[in-house]
């Protein structure tokens, strides 16, 4: 005596293009669900972690270049405050629709000076390596400038100290408006890796 195959009695076989038109469908979904899934996690990449930044101008010259492409990393601060001699991308605070990138100088509580073309954070002069050689900080009209930062403020300048518009000019930034950090060099080709 043989075994039967278990199959429910009187059911005809699913015709082989109704098959066919089902597998094609099932092949699809998996491609537009693989795909959603990728947009969703490049969405989560662009917004949250990385974003993509084109330096405008000469404010930072010699070490960022104008049209230079930059990503910023905006989880650098979840976990850490923002330290001096970070390069950052901010919102700038006279008009938050315009993204800006400065180097800091002086951090929350701190009295930051600029006289005879140096800075002094809590009176002692700041060795500022980054400044081309025999660069001066001026202050415009002013011989000297002194402020003493409150609790998330942030006294930012350009590296291109002659060139730029930073905060001897609009005041400090508040640590609300900082998108990141300067993290990967893109675009030229020559500057391509991790900032420094």
């Amino acid at each position: 005596m043989f075994d039967k195959p278990n199959c429910p009695i009187n059911q005809k076989p699913e015709n082989p293009f109704i098959q066919s038109i089902k597998a094609t469908f099932k092949g699809l979904w998996e491609i537009f669900r693989g795909f959603l899934v990728l947009l969703i996690i490049a969405f989560i990449v662009r917004y949250v972690v990385i974003q993509p930044f084109v330096v405008d101008g000469p404010s930072m010259q010699p070490n960022f270049q104008d049209k230079e492409y930059l990503l910023v990393n905006k989880t650098s601060f979840l976990f850490s405050s923002p330290a001096r001699n970070n390069v950052i991308i901010f919102k700038y605070p006279l008009d938050p629709s315009l993204d800006f990138i400065k180097r800091i100088i002086g951090l929350p509580y701190e009295h930051l000076e600029i006289k005879d073309g140096q800075v002094y954070i809590n009176g002692t002069k700041l060795d500022e390596k980054y400044l081309q050689f025999g660069q001066k900080t001026s202050v415009g009209d002013n011989a000297i400038l002194d402020i003493t930062l409150k609790k998330d403020e942030y006294f930012v300048m350009g590296d291109n100290r002659s060139g730029s518009s930073d905060s001897r000019a609009w005041g400090t930034v508040p640590k609300i408006n900082i998108i990141g950090k300067a993290w990967f060099a893109v675009v030229p080709f020559s500057y391509f890796g991790l900032i420094k």
